[in-house]
């Protein structure tokens, strides 16, 4: 049933256009001006035809993804050819898949009864001969799809059929006009998978269809769809091929163990790491793990078990040779085998293993280093030895190792974990450099970093180490007898206590709660006389005073303004006796011992003499647990209301210092949130969302100072019961993300008015360096803050970049996955979880969301195996309905 325009018509334009090439800038490999319906378009005009054209996009999905993975396959170095083609093996193959689904269900229509099977198929071709958004070369995707159609459509000699038979035929003969104009770029990305397929216009016009590709697809886009992030380049600091460890921080040591795994010794060392929570690095001899065999196949040995077991409890496990060779000696076939061999025996033993490679006794040659750079791997040499393989004395060990980390100040010490006195001089070893506040760094994927403080020592690393004791007083009224009654600041500090108590570990004992009726002028000066003036707060405590509730301000004979609070019992006529006055507030302060205070203010009032905050510099946060903080947030001026209209039941102000809390107030990704931050990003986003200025600054008396929050790692796995933000809470978020968004780039300072009137400039210190695995943390939490408001695509950005920083971040690959199940990409949703038991195998949340996603994908038998072992593994689990109910499905 022939239409106005066909691939026919097509490839006589075509010929035509390529004879006049040279005369316009007409392009044939562009979509052509609109004459038939999209699509969609003709998904609704038809619905029949949807199932097909629903199935046929997918399959030019994954035609367009092949040819942007390996386009420029010639400028992507090896590894990156490598990925691509393993990756573009498995687009073809989906696309077999999907061809044959294609084929089901042309049969299922022209098996059918209905009268307009014929006219649907017409729909159909429609779409591939003249769709608007198809380019010539998208066409070639169909190409088998339409021979099989020619094939089954062959066998019935109905009028229509002939005429359809005759259509599909011709479509076929444009179609190789096409693939002639093609065949040399097509040929090149096709040919490795099966028979030449072909598509070529000019040259210049396949770097058009090339260039609208990119448009719509990037290659790293594609490798994450089938489960792969590339990490970044591993880190080169102390020369281009090896790392010695002389440019680790200072203070900061790498234990290394050579020649195992040992039957014995290697769980004794385990045993001491975990004793004394330090990381460590494993290098094995590959004739310890078993032996690859001359046709490919692995064979391991009892031993490697204990390789398993390191890595499966955390520890970098890397490659030391197959027989400890001296490999500067070696060359050829037989260093490869000493390299790749051992390699393989790694991998089979677990994939998780570190791409690291020390040579044995650090003898190297020129053709061993560019062989490591072939296989991804890196050298790690020592700058420390312990000389534990020569030296049978404990504490000669010991005082070797001292005096050399005294000497180096930093570095990779080398032991080994197959002889007992290393064992012996281990622990004494790590009692003497702890004591001397030396940190022990681990591989995280990239590079070797301190990944978290030693849970028996407090880091030294962050200013929050002054504080001993965390105090907080939180006031709400809603419930005024003679003052307008509020809706939400009853609500707002109960927030705000939960946030404290929950999100920053505030002991409950410490937090005073005053709500409604219990919040009393006698009562809110009780609090702060009995329980925090004076002597009863430490000189290294801290105390956070929120107050959400009516503010009042009074015109003083001088001329002067003075602000106060309003406690539930006071009269508007009599405020100024019976409510609390910001001069009260202020003497309170003072009265304290605490070293930093902070008072946040959700009222609108002025009079409070402030002083301006000065400029913060990194030197200064180092030097901030030695000065006092008396620091103030108000939500507005004496003109003003408080915005009682924010989301999920809190005031605008209270909603932002929320979502600042959250992790949003770190402004320069430090992982702490100071007084100065706090403001910063309140302040502005309160005023670009309503009519409230807030103010900030801080009191007289303080010493330059700053409160300081340090924001905790999220540890939430997504899963289904992971709580999302309403919709007019994203609302307000993207109203809050586009005006930062408009604030021109770079550290530039933030200005803030201060409760007299004035002006506050505030300037955000600049981050400290961070480690990839704190680089990894942070982006995985602005992730999860994404996927709360729905933000799906920037929140996969961030779980991407977060295993680019770290391969192994098993939290992250989860909550990708989730982001895709969530998107209804189950299986690239199944494919990420997969990753996350690979790097976590005993991660129950990872098995019922993998469980989840091979339900949806129609993929019963894994489906029952996820839910089967979570519930193996959390039988009383949070989840364990869930499951049940879905095996009962099953």
């Amino acid at each position: 049933m022939p239409r106005a325009s066909s691939l026919v018509r097509l490839s006589s334009t075509l010929l035509l256009t390529l004879a006049v090439a040279s005369c316009g800038n007409n392009d044939p490999a562009a979509p052509k001006t609109p004459t038939q319906p999209s699509a969609q378009a003709a998904a609704a005009a038809d619905p029949a035809a949807a199932p097909l054209l629903t199935a046929l996009q997918k399959q030019l999905d994954g035609h367009r993804r092949i040819i942007v993975l390996l386009a420029d396959e010639a400028q992507q170095t090896p590894a990156d050819r490598a990925t691509s083609s393993r990756i573009g093996q498995q687009l073809f193959h989906d696309g077999l898949e999907q061809r044959q689904a294609i084929a089901a269900l042309f049969n299922t229509l022209l098996t059918g009864s209905a009268p307009q099977r014929f006219t649907t198929l017409g729909t159909v071709l429609d779409y591939i001969e003249s769709a608007p958004e198809l380019y010539d070369a998208d066409r070639l995707a169909f190409r088998e799809v339409l021979r099989d159609l020619h094939d089954r459509i062959g066998t019935d000699s109905s009028l229509p059929a002939v005429k359809l038979h005759q259509r599909v035929g011709e479509d076929l003969e444009a179609l190789d006009e096409i693939e002639r104009n093609y065949n040399q770029e097509i040929t090149r990305i096709f040919s490795r998978f099966e028979r030449t397929r072909a598509i070529t216009l000019k040259r210049e016009k396949w770097d058009d269809y090339i260039a609208h590709l990119r448009k719509q697809y990037t290659r790293d886009a594609i490798l994450r769809d089938y489960g792969v992030i590339e990490p970044y380049p591993m880190s080169m600091k102390d020369s281009d091929r090896e790392v010695f460890g002389r440019d680790l921080p200072p203070k900061t040591v790498v234990l290394s163990f050579d020649d195992g795994p040992h039957k014995a010794y290697t769980d004794e060392v385990v045993a001491i790491l975990k004793r004394y929570d330090v990381p460590g690095v494993f290098f094995e001899v590959g004739r310890n793990l078993g032996e690859v065999h001359p046709d490919g196949s692995v064979k391991l040995g009892p031993l490697a078990g204990i390789s398993r077991n390191l890595m499966e409890q955390g520890y970098a496990v890397g490659n030391h040779s197959l027989t400890h060779a001296q490999l500067s000696r070696t060359t050829g076939d037989a260093l490869r085998e000493q390299v790749l061999v051992t390699d393989t025996l790694l991998k089979d033993v677990d994939k998780r293993r570190a791409p690291l490679f020390r040579f044995p006794y650090g003898a190297r040659n020129a053709e061993g280093l560019q062989l490591l750079n072939e296989a991804g791997l890196k050298s790690i040499m020592w700058n420390i030895d312990s000389m534990d393989w020569a030296d049978p004395v404990p504490e000669s060990i010991v005082q070797r190792v001292l005096d050399q980390v005294q000497k180096e100040q930093r570095g990779i010490i080398l032991f080994h974990d197959i002889h007992d006195r290393a064992v012996k001089a281990l622990p004494q070893i790590l009692d003497r450099l702890i004591a001397e506040g030396y940190q022990f760094a681990g591989w995280n994927g990239r590079e070797f970093t301190v990944s978290r403080p030693r849970s028996a020592a407090a880091s030294e690393a962050t200013v929050t180490t002054g504080y001993e004791k965390s105090w907080a007083i939180v006031i709400g009224i809603d419930e005024y007898a003679k003052w307008p009654r509020l809706e939400y600041a009853s609500h707002d500090a109960q927030a705000i206590a939960d946030t404290l108590t929950g999100q920053f570990k505030f002991p409950s004992s410490q937090v005073i709660v005053l709500k409604d009726k219990q919040a009393t002028r006698n009562n809110i000066l009780a609090a702060f006389h009995d329980r925090l003036a004076d002597d009863r707060t430490g000189r290294n405590d801290r105390v956070f005073v929120f107050f959400a509730g009516h503010g009042a301000t009074r015109r003083l004979a001088s001329g002067r303004d003075l602000g106060y609070i309003i406690p539930v019992d006071s009269d508007p006529n009599e405020f100024a006796t019976d409510a609390i006055a910001m001069t009260d507030i202020q003497n309170i302060a003072e009265s304290m011992q605490a070293k930093h205070v902070m008072f946040v203010m959700d009222a609108c009032y002025s009079g409070l003499g402030l002083t301006r905050g000065g400029p913060s510099s990194s030197a200064f946060l180092r030097e901030n647990a030695k000065r006092s903080a008396r620091q103030m947030l108000t939500a507005g001026g004496s003109d003003q209301q408080v915005a009682d209209s924010g989301p999920n039941g809190h005031s605008v102000f209270t909603w932002v210092l929320l979502q600042a809390l959250a992790g949003k107030g770190d402004l320069n990704g430090d992982g702490l949130i100071t007084g100065t931050e706090l403001a910063a990003y309140v302040a502005p986003a309160v005023s670009a969302v309503s009519q409230q200025t807030p103010a900030f600054g801080s009191l007289p008396g303080s010493q330059g100072g700053e409160f300081v929050f340090q924001v905790p790692d999220s540890q939430e796995y997504l899963n289904a019961d992971t709580r999302q933000l309403s919709a007019d809470a994203i609302a307000l978020n993207n109203r809050v993300d586009a005006a930062q968004d408009a604030k021109p780039p770079g550290e530039a300072p933030v200005t803030v008015a201060d409760l007299q009137g004035g002006k506050s400039t505030l300037v955000v210190p600049a981050a400290v360096p961070t480690s990839d695995r704190q680089r990894a943390q942070q982006a995985n939490d602005r992730g999860l803050q994404l996927y709360r408001e729905k933000r799906y695509d920037a929140a996969a950005a961030q779980f991407t970049e977060a295993l680019k920083l770290r391969p192994d971040f098993a939290q992250a690959a989860n909550n990708l996955g989730f982001v895709y199940y969530r998107q209804q990409r189950y299986a690239e949703a199944a494919r990420w979880l997969e990753n996350t038991l690979k790097i976590d195998p005993s991660r129950a949340v990872a098995h019922l969301n993998l469980g989840d996603a091979y339900f949806h994908a129609g993929n019963t038998a894994k489906a029952k195996q996820a839910y089967t072992t979570y519930l193996a593994l959390q039988p009383q689990g949070s989840g364990a309905a869930q499951a049940r109910a879905q095996l009962e499905k099953l």
